[in-house]
């Protein structure tokens, strides 16, 4: 009873902190044997913290950090989880049939050997050798993996990645090459395919090693300088030679990728260029080993948030997140400037010029005119192919007052998005590339007046660029001469964007800057070669930008941002966010994805004096309907297609033999044959 009582009275009526069993026993022996000679003095007990009514451990910002970034990692991870595992375990949920295993069925099986060639961004690159911060780094990955070195140490992780600004080749003491074989680019990232699902579908008819092969290459590098430094363009030359004697003699179908299209169209001229510039593999090359080129998601003519992302290192996404919060890319927590950091990275590679937009005003538009004119912004709404009829083009659409300027790629203010362009000052660009030149020579630059990663431009030269209003597709190269000069110098030594008058002038045949630009150079002398181009439709594309002066007077930022506060009238949704969009695969415009096949190229013109076939395949953009159709199995979208079962059933019936005209010939759902219609170009 008296144990009872004991325990009571500790429990309701004198509650103590509880102890450690190792303490308690400590006390205990202080208790059981005490020392006579010492007696402690009392001490004053230090003031315990206020404890919070709640109970719970007070967060800081760096915890909430690390909590968002774990609940990110745990919900993809969970949804990778249920897109493998679930469709096995659910009762009645079918896993749909793969189009390889369905053609597998049908009796098609491997004929021609087929040849990937990876575009920008997508193929994997490892670091052969470093600077001190990279020491434990050698051959993994730097880009196209895990992506965890962004975060343990950027500024070397950028480093490594950039190239030199006077060559545009190595820096000195760094090393990074293209990752080699099929895993150069089957997956970008964990779980994330780019070509895996084409590469999978093609092995169940019988394709591996011998007669499928990856043409990695380093995909920042200009295209020539990938056969200086790495001899690249000879390296396919001579796997494409190979495949076709191992295979039987079987011409090869190539299936290019986004930049990896104009990347093999240069390849195309450069192995019939005698050496030392180029292959020496004669006129009748391509006729006897190529069958066809399929092109996936082709840049061709150029994609216009090339722009803006070598202007002011952004595009949609980016002034999405600064106007959802403005700290997260513009602090300068450890001294990084990240917009200003990727842009300066960005601009030694000088592939990325290979994608600015091409034809200039003719084809493109100018200050009044572009070929998407009265196009529906509203893509839902749009008619089927078989009910638009020629009226239907020219007819204003409904809920648009004024046509969307297009041809204006950048615009200072919604106002010069839309006003005539009589009202525009006369200032050209070249005066401010003038300016530009006059004002180095004439002033020593402070940090106060630098405003780029690479120029020094104090506030008068930004105010004449402002001034200016808009921009087309013509003298947006001169903007980006004046604020990019180093860039432009370097890469226009390797890039042509005009439209040739005399394509029989030998400069074109001579120099490799003119041979990635269809408008520049002749398709190969080879009659039966086939040329297909594949793209999505359905997804609102970036065509045109609203900018703004950046209130930032940091040094070394960046003067300009797209204004993404600015948006259309209600009703009109071709303007929002600062950013005009049109039909196409949410990154490269119809435009320049399918006029060539519908135009440019189509019967014998004077870019295809042999008379090669071209085909135009369209995939209407359908989005996944669950989480359980991943990335969705009729998507549109620039990469995400590359899983597209339509798309794959293409590659594999022309790689097993089948011609054009034999899968279909065009499917056309765009506006593509009236926008090549009001392009005004000899052809």
């Amino acid at each position: 009873m008296g144990s009872i009582l004991r325990f009571r009275k500790l429990s309701y009526l004198a509650p103590v902190k509880l102890h450690t069993e190792k303490k308690v026993e400590q006390e205990k022996k202080a208790v059981d044997f005490p020392n006579p000679c010492f007696s402690p003095e009392p001490t004053k007990r230090a003031p315990s913290p206020p404890v919070r009514r709640s109970g719970g451990k007070e967060w800081r910002c760096m915890d909430n950090c690390c909590w968002m970034i774990g609940f990110l990692c745990t919900t993809w991870w969970l949804c990778l989880f249920l897109f493998n595992c679930l469709p096995a375990t659910l009762p009645g949920f079918q896993v749909p049939e793969s189009p390889g295993v369905r053609l597998k069925r049908e009796g098609l099986t491997a004929l021609h050997p087929v040849v990937m060639v990876p575009g920008i961004v997508t193929g994997g690159l490892e670091l052969w050798e470093g600077k001190p911060c990279a020491e434990d780094l050698f051959r993994k990955r730097l880009w196209g993996g895990g992506f965890t070195e962004i975060f343990r140490r950027p500024l070397c992780w950028l480093e490594h990645l950039s190239l030199d600004n006077e060559t545009g080749l190595d820096p000195p003491g760094i090393r990074v090459r293209a990752v080699p074989g099929l895993v150069a680019a089957d997956y970008f990232g964990p779980g994330y395919f780019v070509w895996a699902v084409l590469i999978e579908n093609l092995a169940k008819i019988g394709y591996e090693g011998k007669n499928l092969y990856m043409a990695a290459y380093d995909w920042r590098l200009s295209f020539q300088n990938t056969e200086i430094r790495d001899q690249a363009l000879s390296r396919l030359k001579s796997k494409i030679e190979l495949m076709y004697v191992t295979n039987g003699y079987k011409k090869v179908v190539v299936v290019p990728h986004s930049m990896g299209v104009v990347y093999f169209l240069h390849f195309l001229k450069w192995v019939e260029t005698p050496p030392p510039v180029g292959g020496g593999g004669g006129s009748g090359w391509c006729s006897k080993h190529i069958k066809a080129v399929m092109n996936i998601g082709p840049t061709f003519l150029g994609v216009p948030k090339t722009v803006s992302n070598l202007f002011s290192g952004e595009a949609k996404d980016v002034a999405f997140l600064r106007a959802m919060d403005p700290g997260v890319l513009d602090s300068e927590m450890l001294g990084l400037q990240t917009v200003e950091h990727l842009l300066r990275a960005g601009r030694t590679w000088d592939s990325i010029v290979s994608l600015l937009p091409k034809g200039g005003e003719t084809i493109w538009g100018n200050l009044d005119w572009s070929p998407e004119e009265n196009h529906a912004c509203d893509l839902s709404k749009r008619k089927p192919l078989g009910e638009r009829n020629s009226t239907d083009g020219n007819a204003k659409r409904s809920g648009l007052k004024e046509p969307v300027k297009y041809g204006r790629m950048i615009s200072f203010g919604k106002a010069a998005a839309e006003l005539p362009s009589s009202l525009f000052p006369s200032l050209d660009p070249k005066d401010i590339l003038v300016a530009q030149t006059t004002t180095k020579k004439n002033s020593t630059s402070s940090c106060s007046e630098v405003r780029t990663e690479y120029d020094e431009m104090n506030r008068e030269i930004i105010r004449k660029i402002a001034e200016n209003k808009a921009y087309t597709a013509r003298t947006v190269l001169d903007l980006l001469r004046a604020v990019a000069p180093k860039m432009m110098k370097r890469a226009e030594a390797h890039f042509s964007h005009g439209i040739a008058d005399n394509l029989d002038d030998p400069k074109y045949t001579q120099h490799y800057k003119y041979w990635s630009n269809p408008l520049e150079t002749k398709l190969p002398d080879a009659p039966d070669m086939e040329i297909y181009c594949l793209y999505g439709v359905g997804i609102p594309t970036e065509r045109s930008y609203v900018y703004k002066q950046s209130p930032s007077s940091r040094c070394k930022s960046i003067p300009f941002r797209i204004d993404s506060s600015v948006n259309g009238d209600r009703g009109e949704s071709c303007l929002r966010g600062g950013v005009n969009f049109v039909d196409g695969d949410e990154s490269v415009p119809v435009l320049s994805a399918g006029f060539m096949c519908a135009k440019g190229w189509r019967g014998r013109t004077r870019f295809n004096p042999s008379g090669a076939s071209t085909y135009v395949r369209e995939y209407r953009h359908k989005p996944p309907a669950s989480l359980l159709e991943g990335r969705g199995a009729e998507s549109g979208a620039h990469v995400d297609i590359m899983g597209n079962v339509g798309l794959i059933e293409d590659v594999m019936r022309v790689a097993a033999g089948a011609t054009g005209l034999e899968i279909g010939g065009d499917r056309i759902h765009s506006d593509i044959v009236r926008m090549s219609d009001r392009i005004n170009i000899r052809l």
